[in-house]
């Protein structure tokens, strides 16, 4: 049965209620005053949103997933924001581990690849670097992060990129220096709802289009941000993921084009995600980045956690925008980035300016990951597909985001299973198996759809993930067969 992505809603879902969060700052210590956007292009008339409905504070416990983290009266710093639901479902399935309990690692979306030699060499060479760099970062780490966008077709100058420790804290640091609300797409990763509730903002969530996934439904978000602002909550930014976590899909230009139109109309800045760029398994479909049709109010940000299974050195970077707003961004952006993390590592940046520089090596190895990627989780979607859920084909990296809708009647029945997070409780508790639900993404706690990260079924140890880069055929590899036929063998004793 071909899947469509899950129903359109009637009506926009209302959003979240976000009562803004006040951070009391010891003097003289001032938070940044926010980036001016765009002069406003007149709005067509408001559209009504139901009222928000009030969700509980989630509670993370042993063997439990959580929903999606809601606002908390407490300050941030005083336990008002859980920790991100992917890190501690890698921390629970290590728990697990260490206590000799079966685990099938489905939850954490982490690349799960050696170091290449190459980087490993030039971090080596860099050691001896202990002193601060620039707040932008290093001038070689951004003439190469502005030549690898240059080869991607958005044309950029050095002075346009700024480095930080991995892409999630720029992301921060740019709605911290907007200062504004943010529309995101339902689902969407879990990290930019927390990120508003940081910085005393509220996350819009907007479906995305049917079979969709990383991008709002461009009309449900010019009617979001309409009524946003007609209740005094204007929308300033606009979150996109190409290609996309949780759904593994990938935007159509024509969906693109409509979302800049309504940034254009709206006067909402686009933040775009595209740390999987590099991991879309055809080379040939066909990717369009915001910033190519609306440069001067995109932002993309990028990092090498994903494409070279970097995660761990903690290095990412933003593009500007083009004109008057990127330069005010600049400012702003250095402002929080010289409050916080000062500069990145200077042995990371000068391994990452190789990294970015995409020597043949480099090259070699990134074709090779995507075409590892492809095929594993491709294999576990084809299973999902023969059991009988509803899943949309991954075009990108190593998520899947199958549906379990088909089986409400004998999950509930049988097991006891009715929300989405019941499901990955059940997943984790009778079979090992790590998954994360819908309402982690900002779905309805009711969906029964869960996000499946395949990056840690390449092997236990170095030699075996080495080996699963290098095979033409890595799913017949004993290892990976055998965490295939496992998965296998849980949806068959789940199902009717």
């Amino acid at each position: 049965m071909p899947y469509a992505g899950p129903a359109r809603p009637a009506a926009l879902p209302a959003s979240s209620a976000r009562p803004p969060v006040t951070v009391a700052l010891p003097a003289p210590v001032a938070r940044p005053a926010p980036v001016a956007l765009p002069a406003s292009a007149a709005l067509r008339g408001p559209v009504p949103l139901p009222a928000p409905v009030a969700l509980p504070a989630p509670v993370w416990l042993p063997r439990q997933f959580p929903e999606r983290a809601q606002p908390s009266a407490r300050r941030p710093g005083r336990g008002g924001v859980p920790v991100s639901a992917t890190l501690a479902a890698n921390e629970l399935m290590a728990a697990r581990r260490r206590r000799g309990l079966p685990v099938l690692p489905l939850a954490f979306g982490e690349a799960g690849l050696p170091v290449a030699a190459s980087l490993r060499a030039a971090l080596a060479e860099a050691a001896g670097q202990g002193g601060y760099g620039p707040v932008a970062g290093l001038a070689a780490l951004r003439a190469a992060a502005a030549g690898y966008w240059r080869r991607r077709g958005l044309p950029t100058e050095p002075d346009a990129v700024i480095c930080g420790p991995g892409s999630k804290p720029l992301i921060f640091a740019l709605l911290l220096a907007l200062g504004t609300d943010v529309a995101v797409p339902s689902p969407s990763w879990v990290s930019y709802a927390a990120h508003a509730d940081l910085i005393g903002a509220r996350c819009h969530f907007v479906p995305a289009p049917p079979g969709a996934g990383g991008i709002c439904d461009p009309g449900l978000l010019a009617a979001a941000v309409a009524a946003a602002r007609a209740a005094g909550r204007p929308i300033g930014a606009v979150i996109v993921t190409m290609p996309d976590n949780p759904t593994g899909r990938l935007a159509s230009p024509d969906t693109v084009r409509a979302l800049c139109r309504v940034a254009e109309e709206h006067d909402l800045v686009i933040i775009s995600d595209e740390i999987y760029r590099d991991l879309i398994h055809d080379p040939a479909a066909a990717f369009l980045s915001p910033a190519a049709i609306a440069p001067h109010r995109t932002v993309v940000t990028t990092a090498l956690s994903k494409n070279l299974a970097l995660g761990g050195w903690r290095l990412g970077v933003a593009r500007m925008a083009d004109g008057a707003l990127g330069r005010s961004l600049r400012e702003a952006v250095l402002g929080v980035a010289s409050e916080i993390w000062s500069s990145p590592a200077a042995p990371v940046q000068h391994a990452a300016a190789v990294g970015f520089g995409e020597p043949p090596d480099i090259s070699e190895r990134i074709t090779r990951s995507r075409s590892l990627h492809a095929s594993v989780v491709r294999a576990v979607a084809d299973r999902c597909a023969a059991a009988g859920l509803l899943v949309p084909p991954p075009q990108a990296a190593f998520y899947l985001y199958p549906d379990f809708e088909p089986w409400r009647g004998h999950l509930r029945d049988t097991w006891g299973v009715t929300t989405g997070a019941g499901l990955a409780s059940h997943l984790l508790e009778r079979y090992g198996a790590g998954v994360l639900p819908a309402s982690a993404f900002g779905e309805s706690s009711r969906a029964l759809r869960v996000r499946i990260a395949t990056g840690l079924l390449y092997g236990e140890d170095d030699a075996q993930r080495e080996a699963a880069l290098q095979s033409a055929e890595p799913v017949t590899l004993p290892w990976i067969a055998a965490a295939l036929d496992r998965f296998g063998e849980i949806l068959t004793d789940l199902s009717p």
